[in-house]
């Protein structure tokens, strides 16, 4: 049984049959989604894309319902914000996850397609799904969720016109990989700028502006004139996460 409830500003969803919760916290300086994961018998809990500047809001959080982090995972080398995965790392003695490629050295494993991650109840199975950078990937949980990354967005996709960013590749991850997921499987971003918590691969196929029902040439011509401003963090954001978050 999935529930989902309001706690405060979060949007909880409880599954009860297998026993975990995802909690989405949300950074408002950069839109970031950060993700907790609980796996409620053993109090182990994982943390994708955590932020560097809510280190102690998500470490406060974990440690007052009395969970262990073990594991960060970056589901790519963002440019908009700084990791918190080096120094969760170092005063948790979690282990950090990046993907194959991402250049993150300081990393303890690096992920490649059809790699799984195990805690408890919590069973991840990565899919590599470039485009918006060569290493982004995406993180399927127990086959019912998705942490998409920058890949997919509720009603949008990460952008591709930097970082060695591809629509093509982008395309053909979308629409070959994530949306050959069952139509229910739910769907959390990796950013958010309109208020949206989370979605499903079947809304997305359905509605997604930039990609449902659009042809490679269509998808290619809309990310080719988007004409976004540069990241304000890309400067020192993306060598600061090579090195997990520690040249700061």
């Amino acid at each position: 049984m999935v529930i989902q409830e309001k706690d405060k500003s979060m949007m909880v969803t409880t599954d009860t049959k297998i026993g975990i919760q995802i909690k989405p916290l949300y950074d408002f300086e950069s839109g970031t989604w950060t993700y907790l994961l609980l796996d409620i018998k053993s109090k182990q809990a994982v943390l994708i894309d955590p932020v560097i500047e809510n280190l102690d809001r998500d470490l406060q959080l974990i440690e007052t319902m009395e969970y262990k982090l073990v594991a960060t995972i970056e589901t790519h080398m963002h440019a908009d914000h700084i990791t918190a995965a080096g120094v969760l790392r170092d005063k948790t003695g979690c282990n950090s996850y990046a993907p194959h490629l991402s250049g993150a050295s300081c990393a303890t494993h690096f992920l490649k397609e059809n790699d799984t991650i195990s805690i408890g109840e919590l069973n991840l199975k990565i899919l590599h799904t470039p485009g918006h950078t060569p290493c982004s990937i995406s993180l399927v949980l127990n086959e019912m969720y998705v942490f998409t990354g920058d890949t997919l967005f509720v009603r949008g996709c990460g952008r591709t016109d930097f970082q060695g960013g591809s629509a093509e590749s982008l395309y053909h991850s979308i629409t070959k990989k994530l949306f050959s997921l069952p139509d229910d499987t739910i769907v959390f971003p990796g950013h958010d700028y309109k208020g949206f918590v989370s979605s499903t691969i079947g809304e997305e196929k359905q509605w997604n502006p930039r990609i449902a029902n659009r042809t490679l040439e269509d998808f290619k011509s809309i990310m080719d004139n988007l004409n976004l401003p540069e990241p304000k963090k890309i400067h020192e954001a993306v060598p600061a996460n090579r090195a997990c978050g520690k040249m700061i």
